[in-house]
């Protein structure tokens, strides 16, 4: 009987998509295979998947190992050992397998080691070896080479971020800037990182991973806080300075203005800070903000589950709960609370902007004290570099000029961050009941709290009976 090999291809890089590499391996395989009148049972493939990274997992190898250590295949053939393995570790568990089981079939395209014996495990060893050192060099000049193109601003090529067009990631798509900085006027406006991904998600934004049923929450931060949006190039993840302390401006167009960028960077570090490890996610509009009228207690929204799409019974209700710590003697249906205080506050909110007027941009005025420590800071550094002073002299001045600078450039994002929260909360003045509605849960309890401080909901008394705005205390800022 034919004895039952699996065939393991793999190529690191495949940017094309078009797999001609891992087919091409295949083709060979086969072709040895039927030489040494076995049997290819079946292909493994990892295609564009690098054997060296060690964060990486081969799904096939680690499937074809499996199925080896089973008993489904009686051996492997591969194009070349380093298709197999580019890291001891990987070698030394396949070598481990053979070693249980002697009668195992070994063969490659390229040479003649057959890890089934001795000294073909000895020479296998020695490859990978030698494989290893070699993805150890090319690694370390591919660094070598995307940080010269870091520091001349230039891209070091992959993917085009989400902002830029796949066919030149030096120019905008006019699309995804509009969907990135609405996402951004959100944030900034109280709506959470995870409504903005769920919607993302919905309409296709974002540029999901293919086959990912949710887009990650850091994924979605990093397009909304990302650095390049303001134009600053970034090495392994952070902004990279020049010589001359300033950071380094990459060259394609930019998304937001500088003051936009630290904007919505420091809305989203306040809110971790204010709220760690806790969700910020609501249901209905007055969670938190009603309370009862009798022992002031906050009361809950709380789904009816007895409500079904086209019924005429509430959908939730805000109820004064015994659970939470209150009286129990104090409910209301909900929808009907919601839409007069949305009226409510929308008037209100109308008539103070017709007072005050739409606040205009202003400009930090610490700006030109920031320009100065920083041009401190260069004028520093460009003395010991042409020897005017000594390392041990800069070393001594440097770090009070970098402190300044800063603090200087957190009160600088603050600044901004307020600016554009104001802004970005003030547009409700046009807005209608059913456009509010539209919103976003955490944007219209950002409104109502805009105004008020809470909403006191009064006892109706026994038996049916119809709505009555009276019993509805809004407590006005």
């Amino acid at each position: 009987m034919a004895r039952r090999v699996g065939i393991y291809t793999r190529i690191s890089r495949d940017d094309e998509g078009d797999a001609l590499g891992v087919a091409r391996q295949q083709q060979d395989c086969e072709r040895l295979a039927d030489l040494r009148s076995w049997q290819a049972v079946k292909v493994y493939e990892d295609n564009d998947v690098s054997a060296f990274k060690r964060n990486v997992v081969r799904n096939e190898f680690e499937l074809m190992l499996k199925d080896l250590r089973a008993g489904l295949i009686d051996g492997i053939v591969a194009y070349d050992l380093d298709r197999l393995a580019r890291q001891p570790r990987d070698l030394e568990r396949l070598i481990e397998i053979y070693d249980e089981r002697p009668r195992l079939e070994f063969a490659t395209v390229t040479n003649d080691v057959n890890i089934g014996s001795s000294d073909g495990r000895t020479m296998a060893r020695v490859m990978v070896a030698f494989a290893n050192k070699s993805s150890h060099d090319s690694s370390r000049r591919i660094k070598r080479k995307h940080l010269e193109l870091a520091q001349q601003g230039k891209d070091s090529g992959g993917p085009a971020p989400y902002g830029w067009r796949k066919d030149d990631r030096t120019k905008t798509d006019p699309e995804a800037v509009k969907a990135i900085r609405e996402a951004q006027r959100e944030i900034l406006a109280g709506v959470r990182i995870g409504t903005i991904r769920t919607r993302w998600q919905e309409q296709g934004l974002g540029n999901p991973r293919e086959g990912t049923k949710r887009m990650a929450h850091h994924h979605v931060e990093h397009i909304l806080t990302n650095p390049r949006l303001v134009g600053y190039r970034t090495y392994r993840g952070e902004i990279l300075y020049g010589e001359d302390g300033q950071p380094v401006m990459g060259e394609w167009e930019p998304i937001n203005t500088l003051e936009e960028w630290e904007a919505v960077c420091a809305a989203i570090a306040e809110r971790k800070q204010k709220h760690p490890g806790r969700s910020l996610a609501r249901k209905y509009l007055l969670s938190g903000i009603a309370r009862c009228g009798l022992c002031k207690t906050k009361i809950r929204g709380q789904i009816n589950q007895r409500w079904k799409p086209g019924s005429k019974a509430a959908r939730f209700t805000y109820r004064c709960s015994v659970v939470n710590g209150g009286c129990g003697k104090v409910g209301r249906t909900g929808e009907p609370v919601d839409r007069l205080i949305a009226q409510l506050v929308l008037e209100e909110q109308r008539a103070r902007a017709s007072v005050t007027g739409v606040p205009v941009d202003q400009r930090w005025p610490k700006e030109d004290e920031l320009e100065q420590v920083n041009e401190d800071i260069a004028q520093l550094v460009e003395a010991e570099r042409t020897k005017q002073i000594t390392v041990a002299t800069l070393l001594q001045l440097l770090p009070t000029k970098e402190r300044l600078r800063d603090e200087l450039k957190l009160e600088r994002a603050r600044f901004y961050k307020e600016q554009k929260q104001a802004e970005a909360k003030g547009e409700t003045a046009n807005l209608t009941v059913d456009e509010f509605f539209g919103l976003p849960i955490e944007r219209q309890q950002e409104i109502v709290l805009h105004s008020l401080s809470a909403v006191i909901i009064h006892p109706a008394g026994r038996g049916r009976r119809k709505f009555d705005p009276s019993l509805i205390e809004p407590v006005w800022h």
